[in-house]
């Protein structure tokens, strides 16, 4: 039996963090519509800088760095996968697409075939 771990902030430091990053996230936001007549390069220079400074906050957070880990982790495994070469990649694509094309065949011959067998034969509606 498989059991989730739910990770929780423990520590004052590392909540005021996370807060700090999320009252950071905000601000920019409303910083961004507020500077609407100050012109566009103002706005988005504020939000650009609060987003950058509420991620900055955000990474050196104990949930930030369990995600940069994370990251780290997944592009690790990202290297470990073997990709196929271009002629098997080409060759499976095929074999899908032959599947799929035989299937769709199947399909449409067995409903005319029931429909053949309810319509013409059992009920008599087509002549």
């Amino acid at each position: 039996m498989a059991t989730s771990e739910v990770q929780t902030v423990h520590s004052g430091a590392d909540k005021a963090k996370l807060a700090v990053a999320v009252a950071l996230l905000l601000a920019s936001f409303v910083a961004f519509y507020l500077l609407s007549a100050q012109g566009s390069l103002a706005q988005w220079g504020v939000l650009i800088v609060g987003l950058a400074a509420a991620i900055g906050v955000f990474a050196v957070s104990e949930s930030g760095k369990q995600l940069l880990a994370f990251g780290r982790d997944a592009w690790r495994e990202v290297k470990k996968v073997v990709w196929p070469a271009r002629k098997e990649a080409i060759q499976m694509t095929a074999y899908v697409f032959a599947f799929v094309f035989v299937m769709a065949l199947f399909l449409w011959l067995t409903d005319k075939t029931v429909e053949w067998v309810f319509y013409d034969l059992i009920l008599g509606w087509r002549k």
